[in-house]
């Protein structure tokens, strides 16, 4: 039996001591769903271990707010799908769902909380936990207007954390599960579980005959594109025929393309927009480097699929990325002001990138979805247990 073998067996061992206790139906909240346009890693994340957990005899319900064009309900990978409310009514229209049972009964609650809390510790009595991905810290500034960023950032940080410090935290990052303990969640009570990575991706074409960089992500401030623009830009007055390479779609397109015009940088940088995975998988095969200047990341997907087709990543030095890439093995971190020169050595030191290639590849080979997946089912098992005891104690 291989390990991946070994981790569905243990996943749906773990789900049927969950049944065996009584849970059968679990209900996930998040902000977005998969097939939401702004959808990212976060909701790649929340999918892989709900289809498994659906595969495995679990009912689950993926409670999130609606989308233009997206129906209000549906059925994707075996699980339930609702979609109600704004970005910002979802949160208090979801919770009076569920005091009034609108959406039906449910065993167990997930919350996946992507910067404002859902409050579950104050409303939920069943067996629950809850997944952040990171602490948006500078990203406040990125998503919001400045005095509601100062309000997020308080909530955040300060307001909601004393809420959840007897609520298990699952995390994707080793970096922000630190960060986490910083804000004073016990360690005991952090878990951190490695993303996946889909084993589709992989090398399918050769590299391109010039140094080309390959960035993927949505087309947000967050992700801060004009910087990487002016990274590239630097990098290529010593990197001759350098190209770049904008994989995305988003609200920060128009100004990529005036970024480009105002430099006459057509012959260079190509913003390819969105494309179906099987493009990107190609994008990601013929490029020499993957590159972030993410201001901030839960984990850094784009960088860990690169990395399966065997292209090294080079990005910022923050939390999410320290997980996905292992600086100066599989790729290389740091600040902004420095990644112009990391971005030089990398291109034009063929012998290095064919070792952080090897690196990367080798790395991505042991990320897998069911790994993932498994890790999550443990704490939802630890958590069903951990109630199950209780109520024996108090009926006691």
């Amino acid at each position: 039996m291989d390990e991946t073998s070994d981790q569905t067996s243990e996943l749906h061992e773990l789900v049927g001591r969950v049944l065996a206790a009584g849970v059968r139906r679990v209900h996930v909240l998040a902000w977005r769903d998969l097939d939401d346009p702004d959808a990212g890693g976060s909701e790649v994340h929340a999918d892989h271990f709900m289809r498994r957990w659906s595969e495995a005899g679990l009912e689950v319900l993926h409670r999130t707010s609606a989308a233009r064009g997206l129906p209000e309900t549906a059925v994707r990978h075996g699980y339930d799908v609702v979609r109600r409310g704004s970005r910002y009514s979802v949160f208090p229209r979801t919770v009076a769902a569920e005091l009034t049972h609108r959406m039906g009964p449910y065993d167990a609650l997930v919350e996946i909380w992507n910067g404002v809390p859902w409050g579950s510790p104050v409303w939920c009595r069943r067996p629950r936990f809850t997944i952040v991905h990171h602490v948006h810290g500078p990203m406040w500034e990125q998503i919001l207007p400045r005095p509601l960023a100062g309000l997020g950032r308080t909530l955040e940080t300060r307001l909601a954390p004393p809420f959840y410090r007897r609520t298990r935290i699952v995390t994707p990052s080793g970096s922000t599960r630190d960060e986490l303990l910083g804000l004073g969640f016990g360690p005991e009570m952090v878990t951190a579980v490695d993303n996946g990575v889909d084993e589709f991706f992989c090398s399918t074409r050769r590299r391109d005959d010039q140094p080309t960089i390959v960035a993927a992500a949505r087309l947000a401030p967050v992700k801060r594109f004009p910087l990487l623009l002016e990274i590239a830009g630097s990098a290529r007055e010593r990197v001759p025929g350098l190209r770049l390479r904008i994989v995305g779609d988003g609200p920060e397109r128009p100004l990529l393309e005036a970024w480009i015009a105002e430099h006459r940088a057509h012959d260079w940088v190509t913003l390819v927009g969105y494309v179906p995975r099987e493009h990107l998988r190609d994008e990601y095969s013929r490029a020499w480097v993957v590159a972030s200047a993410s201001v901030a990341e839960g984990w850094g997907l784009a960088l860990t699929e690169a990395a399966a087709c065997g292209t090294p990543a080079v990005a910022t030095d923050i939390t999410g990325h320290r997980s996905s890439v292992i600086d100066g093995v599989t790729g290389v971190l740091a600040p902004p002001d420095q990644m112009a020169d990391r971005l030089v050595e990398v291109l034009t030191d063929p012998l290095r990138r064919e070792r952080l290639a090897a690196a990367a590849l080798d790395r991505a080979r042991t990320l897998t979805w069911d790994a993932s997946a498994t890790g999550i089912t443990r704490v939802l098992h630890e958590v069903v247990v951990r109630e199950s005891r209780r109520t024996t104690r108090r009926a006691r």
